[in-house]
């Protein structure tokens, strides 16, 4: 299960660990939590339209990092999404111009984040010469592997055979002192760590957050081309419909649907990754007929009354929509502002 307490009583590393799933290699962030002050910790996003809630669970453990101190480095992938067939270069740049102000208005901290486009240095002749190095190193097969999560299209192309091997020298050329990536970015990382010595570089530590499910069905990941998604620019009359409606059996694990696949649950899952690690307390209100006001201090309790039948999944769906709307409330307002 992934590192999760409440945010009050979190030390250096509980706070860099929040919300993560795996670390490569956790001896490495235990020492980089020993001095994590201006340390450079990047991720990197294809610039794909509005922030959602998939978007803002990475940028959640950006702000984590903020606070103890790290400089954080946003790759605003636009090359990277030119060649998994996002749109021409000009469109997504466009569009990468418009997922940094979000940031912003999401809560990054402008003064401590760096926001840079690939296409400003990975058309360089030193990183052109890199990733033809790397080239004679990974074979196709390998490549099209550690592509295959993040992918658009199902038939790989010559050009997203490349897409990993840029995003390994994408952590050198950077300047890196930590990587994050949600776990779809696994394969890519490890090829880094193995790929990188072969240049005489030092691969950086990584860490992953989780993915989270389809909101309609919970299999899959949640997706702005597939399914339901909730965005920084919905109303909240949205949120509440979309919640409504999002699939919320009375646990956190699901049995296996008739199809084979393992569904999840994704309004627990925005509870535990979005809510709880943002709110001291999360208070559920009913009438005194159905329970009376509950309060919560942790994920967990949350998720025990609702395997126990003591808190209805329509009474957290009802919840949920409430703070997430909080959550998203001031930088809805801010790009209003700005527009």
């Amino acid at each position: 299960m992934p590192h999760n307490e409440s945010p009050s009583n979190l030390t250096t590393y509980d706070k860099i660990t929040q919300n993560v799933v795996e670390s490569i290699t956790d001896a490495e962030i235990r020492t980089l939590a020993e001095s994590p002050l201006d340390k450079r910790a990047y991720v990197g996003f294809e610039p794909s339209g509005v922030l959602h809630l998939g978007h803002m669970l990475t940028a959640n453990k950006l702000i984590d990092l903020q606070e103890v101190g790290m400089k954080i480095v946003v790759l605003l992938a636009d090359l990277h999404a030119y060649l998994n067939g996002k749109g021409s270069l000009e469109e997504i740049q466009h569009t990468a111009e418009i997922m940094q102000k979000q940031f912003i208005a999401y809560g990054l901290d402008e003064g401590q984040t760096e926001f840079v486009h690939g296409s400003d240095f990975q058309l360089e002749k030193e990183y052109i010469l890199d990733l033809h190095k790397l080239g004679t190193l990974v074979t196709l097969n390998r490549a099209n592997r550690a592509m295959a999560e993040i992918q658009s299209g199902d038939v790989p192309k010559v050009s997203q055979a490349v897409y990993p091997i840029m995003q390994t020298l994408d952590m050198h050329y950077l300047d890196l002192d930590l990587a994050v990536g949600g776990t779809d970015q696994r394969k890519v990382h490890v090829l880094a760590r193995e790929l990188l010595p072969e240049l005489g570089y030092s691969p950086c530590p990584m860490i992953h957050t989780p993915i989270l499910s389809n909101l309609t069905t919970g299999i899959g990941k949640m997706s702005s081309s597939v399914g339901t998604t909730i965005s920084m620019e919905d109303s909240p009359e949205s949120i509440h419909k979309k919640i409504n409606k999002a699939f919320c059996p009375p646990t956190a694990t699901p049995p296996e649907d008739q199809d084979g696949n393992n569904p999840e649950n994704p309004v627990l899952q925005i509870f535990q990754f979005h809510i709880f690690p943002r709110f001291e307390q999360i208070t559920v209100e009913r009438n005194d007929k159905h329970g009376g006001t509950i309060t919560y201090n942790s994920y967990t309790d949350l998720e025990h009354d609702i395997e126990s039948g003591n808190l209805h999944p329509q009474d957290a769906k009802k919840t949920l929509a409430h703070y997430l709307d909080n959550l998203i409330h001031s930088g809805r307002e801010r790009l209003t502002d700005q527009s």
